[in-house]
């Protein structure tokens, strides 16, 4: 068997003559010389065309992909619920709310069982009342903060595979906080979602400033009704001056709907609920929180401030033709009873509740009328109280900004008129007392004593009356002389009206005055392009009035698609290297935070020495302080 070898011949002389005769006469390029990279003459030797530039792999890739890099989730962390979604969304995409169902394995059947329900006592004994409801207490002795972990690692791998269909990858969090969370509980948190979800960095916002930033403004007066506690935050150009606390919320509501219901079924002598004996509770936890959600409502005052002092034409209310005015009852007066179904007492009944009486939970735990202020501590102060003394111990020009931009927010300020009650309430203090803050019997003794007050009108002046306003200095306006007259033109004395019939001076009040021009705002307005008769109105200011806030998640979520920097942003490095003890201290949040940033941005040779030199590894955790 022969074999033939294959070799390259050289061209002939015959076509060589016929490539070098028929090249100029083409009228375009042929295929060999572009892929020749267009080098004329020699020899045309067939080989695999040269690739100068790679797409990108990203190009080829899913849309889902090119989203990955970009993607920011934002959690906002409370007791009861936490709130996940992306970055930019205006609502979040999983609301998750934390209770026994969420502890149960896979293939539990319990919940199904007769026995199971009627036995609640059984499972909540040994723990506070609605344990088994809450993530974390503000008191954190005897709590298992490892539970703690794993309740919040479940709820949000379950809200990354199955509402924001989200992969392995890790990706960028901001944590929106209250600002009273405890350290132990931060640190659990960030242990959390650095180690099971692998975050690069989490970022640190606080609830109030993120409040506010959702209802459009700068500053305000941030009322949270949350479940442990009603906190109270005067935030000024998105900076929290100070914060005040109470007792009185969601938790102590449930209590007293707890109490209200066992005074319904037994009668109202009653024994108060005991907390930690949880084998003597007549109705549940769940119910009595159900109850608190869905039936209870807040009254108003018998005559609010706005209705006191009207002018114009009063407010008619809109309501059906063929009813008779006389069938419309006061919603205080309203007797008609509401059938609330219990099945966790025993035996399961029904109670018939007039409607009026819902009220009295909110009445008792929120304002408490019946006792002095001089009766309550620091910690439970009423709600309308604690605001009136948070904007009197604000200072001036920070009061005025917050009073007019009142935002609530929380669990409890869904109940039904109680926004309008509390506010109501704090604008009747505000009138009564002013804002003074000095009180008492000397105080109104001083006020009316005319020998003790200086700004008193003489004896031959008519007095105000008791509790009016201060006098008012009127001034006498002269005119000015006429063109062409002299000073000594007209006369003097008493007759020189009757005989010269110039018209009388006119009077002026000084605090009616017009302000002179400032000259800086004037510059401001002509930079913006805005002339003199189209400027912009003034901020309102000086005048209570509320704001509503879409809710500090919102906040979050505006702030990162905005790219604001965040108060404090941990790093998954430096956390898994020191841990929470590596912070550093608040007071140099600003001057570290701008430090590291101007290290970080430096690109030039040997940018990553100069970025390490200095002060390595500088973070802090911002208003939640440090170890």
């Amino acid at each position: 068997m022969s074999t033939v070898s294959y070799s390259q011949c050289p061209p002939s002389s015959t076509d060589t003559m016929a490539s070098s005769v028929a090249a100029p006469s083409l009228p375009h390029r042929a295929i060999s010389t572009i892929r020749a990279g267009g080098i004329q003459g020699g020899t045309a030797v067939p080989h695999t065309p040269t690739r100068t530039s790679l797409p990108s792999v990203a190009a080829f890739g899913s849309p889902s992909s090119l989203r990955a890099d970009d993607d920011l989730i934002i959690v906002e962390l409370g007791s009861r619920k936490i709130r996940v979604g992306f970055a930019g969304d205006s609502a979040p995409k999983r609301i998750a709310t934390f209770g026994p169902e969420q502890q149960r394995r896979v293939g539990d059947f319990r919940a199904w069982d007769p026995a199971y329900r009627s036995d609640w006592r059984a499972r909540s004994a040994g723990f506070p009342w609605g344990f088994d409801y809450e993530l974390w207490r503000l008191d954190i002795r005897g709590q298992d903060l490892g539970l703690m972990g794993d309740r919040l690692e479940r709820e949000l791998r379950d809200a990354y595979t199955r509402f924001l269909l989200l992969d392995s990858k890790p990706r960028r969090v901001s944590l929106v906080l209250p600002p009273t969370i405890p350290i132990p509980l931060l640190s659990t948190v960030l242990d959390t979602i650095f180690h099971r979800f692998q975050a690069p960095s989490i970022s640190l916002l606080s609830s109030p400033v993120m409040a506010a930033l959702a209802a459009g403004t700068r500053s305000a007066l941030v009322v949270d009704l949350g479940w442990h506690e009603t906190i109270v935050t005067g935030v000024y150009e998105f900076r929290e001056v100070h914060s005040w606390r109470t007792v009185r919320a969601g938790k102590m509501l449930t209590e007293e709907t707890y109490n209200f219901l066992v005074s319904a079924i037994e009668g109202p002598r009653s024994q108060v609920r005991s907390r930690g004996d949880v084998q003597r509770d007549i109705v549940s936890f769940a119910e009595c929180e159900e109850v608190a959600t869905r039936l209870l409502w807040c009254n108003r005052r018998s005559k609010s401030p706005a209705e006191e002092v009207t002018e114009g034409l009063p407010t008619l209310h809109e309501q059906d033709e063929s009813q008779d005015e006389s069938e419309t009852t006061d919603p205080a007066e309203d007797t008609t009873s509401i059938a609330i179904n219990l099945n966790s007492c025993e035996p399961p009944r029904t109670l018939q509740i007039p409607f009026s009486q819902l009220a009295e939970p909110c009445e008792t735990v929120f304002f408490e009328n019946r006792l002095a202020p001089s009766c309550f501590d620091d910690h439970e102060l009423p709600v309308h109280l604690l605001i009136y003394r948070a904007l009197l111990q604000l200072p001036m020009d920070v009061r005025a900004m917050c009073m007019s931009r009142i935002i609530f927010t929380g669990g409890c300020s869904n109940v039904i008129g109680l926004r309008g009650r509390i506010f109501d309430e704090v604008s009747l203090l505000a009138q009564e007392r002013g804002w003074d803050p000095v009180v008492g019997r000397g105080v109104e003794q001083y006020r009316t004593n005319p020998k003790l007050n200086r700004n008193s009108k003489p004896p031959n002046r008519p007095a105000a009356g008791d509790g009016g306003p201060a006098p008012i200095v009127v001034q006498q306006q002269p005119h000015g002389p006429p063109p062409g007259s002299t000073p000594s033109d007209g006369g003097g004395g008493g007759g020189g009206e009757e005989s010269g019939g110039a018209p009388p001076a006119a009077t002026f009040n000084p605090a009616d005055a017009r302000p002179e021009e400032d000259q800086v705002e004037r510059m401001i307005r002509r930079e913006r392009g805005d002339d003199d008769h189209h400027h912009r109105p003034p901020p309102a200011r000086g005048a209570l009035r509320a704001v509503d806030s879409l809710g500090p998640w919102c906040g979050g979520s505006m702030a990162a698609q905005l790219k604001v920097p965040a108060l404090a942003v941990v790093d998954r490095d430096l956390w898994l290297q020191h841990g929470v003890a590596g912070a550093s201290r608040p007071g140099d949040i600003d001057v570290k935070a701008h430090h590291q940033q101007q290290q970080r941005h430096s690109v030039g040779a040997g940018g990553l020495i100069r970025g390490q030199g200095g002060q390595p590894g500088a973070w802090t955790l911002g208003i939640w302080g440090v170890v």
